[in-house]
């Protein structure tokens, strides 16, 4: 079901909107029965490998849970549909950008590279944010291996919660940054870069680097689903 709801998606429009800008919102692919399910199961601490705390190592303020193998049936689904589509975006970048790494054409081929580095960790995760929560600009760097690509679903109501946009900063060369906040409703999406992204210039393509976050809640409870596509160590 979650395969043809993503087969299903206007990908030209996605794609054009990530040549463009550097990222897609998408329409919603998680019913309110589905994401409430998610936000349900927070507190069950055997479907969790670990707990951040945000707060603790400065990166804001706010709770995130990385999910333990095996994933649930809902979060594999996704993880795997969303990989081929953005794979080709993503070897189309490298090419531009003249690097030599190719991602294969499926999940599991790439987790396969993953795994060979000793990077066997899942990293998707669910993220909550109470008022004054806040996740400081950043990267999600860590492991040999990477993908390109992100996705972030929405799993509040967005009637819950006030404040806390998904926010993403484009870091030009010589130029001033450029900003983007992104709001979105239940079950919305989020399509965006792990680093960087090409953008043509004179002499070819060169690289801005991009940075994502969310702004501070005012009021209300936020929670969101992570998809990360690599494993990590």
């Amino acid at each position: 079901m979650i395969e043809k709801r993503i087969n299903a998606l206007k990908w030209n429009e996605i794609e054009d909107n990530i040549e463009r800008l550097g990222f897609s919102s998408i329409p919603a692919l998680l019913t309110p029965v589905e994401c409430a399910e998610l936000v349900r199961r927070y507190p069950v601490e055997e479907d969790y490998r670990s707990v951040i705390n945000m707060k603790r190592y400065r990166f804001g303020e706010g709770e995130y849970k990385y999910y333990s193998a095996p994933l649930p049936s809902i979060i594999t689904a996704l993880r795997e549909s969303f990989y081929p589509y953005l794979a080709r975006i993503a070897n189309s970048w490298m090419e531009r950008l003249k690097q030599s790494n190719q991602y294969p054409d499926s999940l599991p081929e790439f987790l396969s590279l993953c795994h060979a580095t000793e990077q066997n960790k899942p990293t998707p995760l669910i993220l909550k944010y109470e008022q004054g929560g806040f996740n400081c600009l950043h990267q999600d760097l860590y492991g040999e291996i990477y993908f390109p690509f992100q996705v972030l679903i929405l799993l509040s109501e967005e009637t819950s919660f006030e404040g806390g946009e998904f926010m993403m900063v484009e870091q030009i060369p010589r130029v001033q940054s450029r900003g983007h906040v992104i709001s979105l409703s239940q079950g919305e999406g989020v399509i965006f870069p792990t680093q960087f992204r090409p953008v043509l210039g004179q002499r070819g393509y060169y690289r801005t680097n991009l940075k994502h976050g969310v702004s501070t809640l005012t009021s209300g409870i936020r929670y969101s689903l992570g998809i990360i596509f690599r494993d990590a160590k």
